[in-house]
């Protein structure tokens, strides 16, 4: 696919909108190898959700795991263990991603790290020849995520996928052609949802010396240098700006997706904030109640968070509704179900519920899927386009809250009509970090 296709899927969004499951099985422009090759794995990341894709990976068929790399030298260690019993072979190991980098048998870099280091280490190992596994959001800030589809378009006979796993669930998209039938009549209410439950706030904790066994200026790489604080460190990290973007970039990136491809839609017109740091004030800062509202031209969308709570819109801990004139549809990781409105004049269903349908399919179908777009050309369900959309989506809510402003979005030049709202569109990278230009 040319460059120039590239900037055109993500700025002419009902394009990447329409991007379906069963687009999966047609073929596109990367070198081809035979399904018995042997792929060999790297992992950039190895703390959560980068070991559990790394396990799926390890689950399938001729897919060798040849090294770790982590700033963390007892995670590192652990996981390098857990790796040798699966596989009967230790990996190498590396606390600098760009050893890893250097090692030409490495096929699939898999990249697990906070959010801040996604971009600068998918664009690295893009360069260095590496079909890369990114997890989401693709990118921690606007700029960013073009800056990555113009990557992937320079090397185009390299697979990407970004790790937004939903897109390898069917009962997404059967839902979605649900809602795009039109049954529900007229739907001008969208909404998506976490409500996280984590119980109680977040506990403060004092600015201290990073562990010996971790290479803290390493781990914080592009970001501001900062002390290092138990908070800002492994799994919270995401609960501040330097290196992600709370429960919008860690949950949203996978509800929006497909509250805007439900209504086949792409960027809003306009957004607006609602929300703040409430019982985590000081703490951290990202907010613990968050709403972002965006407007389109024939519908609302709505996103909700909430940290302490676990019990959200109809009584559920996340997941996606699509209100119409004739009745509801609610998706979430557990299902789909539709339940009908009933008529004023004589109290009669519009249509009939639908009781839940099962989910089907995850992560280790959007492996399966990464993989056959190596070894077989398979298109991949959620390519940088797709990750671009909503990641960008996603900032955009973020954006809003930060200024506190009502922001307008110019879909044909990727901005907004607001100038603060722009600058926060961009990061400053540390030295000696460069920011890749394209």
């Amino acid at each position: 696919m040319k460059e120039i296709n590239r900037r055109l899927f993500v700025k002419k969004s009902g394009v990447v909108a329409g991007t379906t499951l069963a687009a999966s099985m047609i073929p596109w422009n990367v070198s081809c190898s035979n399904p018995s090759d042997m792929i060999r794995v790297g992992l950039i990341g190895c703390k959560n959700m980068g070991f559990s894709d790394l396990t799926a990976f390890m689950a399938e068929d001729n897919v060798d795991c040849i090294a770790l790399c982590d700033i963390d030298k007892q995670i590192l260690e652990e996981k390098a263990s857990e790796v040798e019993k699966l596989k009967s072979k230790r990996p190498q190991i590396f606390t600098d991603f760009r050893k890893l980098l250097e090692l030409k048998e490495i096929d699939v870099v898999i990249i697990g790290t906070p959010d801040h280091w996604h971009a600068l280490m998918m664009v690295m190992a893009l360069e260095a020849g590496k079909h890369v596994y990114v997890e989401k959001p693709m990118g921690h800030s606007i700029e960013e995520c073009l800056i990555m589809v113009k990557a992937a378009a320079k090397y185009p006979k390299q697979v990407v996928q970004v790790g937004m796993w939903q897109r390898s669930s069917k009962h997404w998209f059967d839902a979605s052609d649900y809602v795009r039938s039109g049954k529900l009549g007229d739907v001008n209410l969208v909404k998506a949802w976490i409500y996280k439950g984590m119980g109680e706030p977040v506990p403060a904790q004092p600015d201290s010396v990073a562990p010996d066994y971790v290479d803290y200026n390493m781990w914080l790489g592009p970001a501001p240098a900062r002390p290092f604080n138990k908070n800002r460190f492994h799994y919270d990290f995401r609960w501040f700006w330097d290196y992600a973007g709370g429960a919008m970039t860690d949950w949203g990136v996978h509800l929006l997706d497909f509250a805007i491809y439900g209504m086949n839609v792409g960027y809003p017109d306009s957004v607006s904030p609602g929300g703040g740091c409430y019982l985590n004030k000081g703490v951290i800062e990202t907010p613990d109640i968050q709403q972002a509202l965006y407007s389109y031209p024939k519908h609302t969308m709505i996103w909700e968070c909430g940290m302490i709570p676990r019990m959200g819109p109809y009584g559920m801990h996340h997941g996606v509704s699509f209100t119409g004139t004739r009745g509801t549809l609610i998706v979430s990781r557990n299902g789909w179900q539709v339940t009908s409105e009933v008529s004023n004049k004589d109290q009669k269903k519009y249509i009939e519920n639908v009781p839940n349908q099962a989910a089907i399919g995850g992560l280790k179908d959007h492996v399966k899927n990464f993989l056959n777009g190596i070894r077989k050309g398979e298109k991949q369900n959620a390519p940088v386009e797709v990750g671009a959309l909503t990641a960008i989506t996603s900032e955009m809510g973020n954006i809003a809250y930060r200024t506190g402003q009502l922001l307008h979005w110019d879909s044909t030049n990727m901005k907004f009509a607001e100038e603060e709202a722009n600058k926060l569109a961009k990061l400053t990278y540390r030295e000696p970090w460069k920011l890749p230009v394209f």
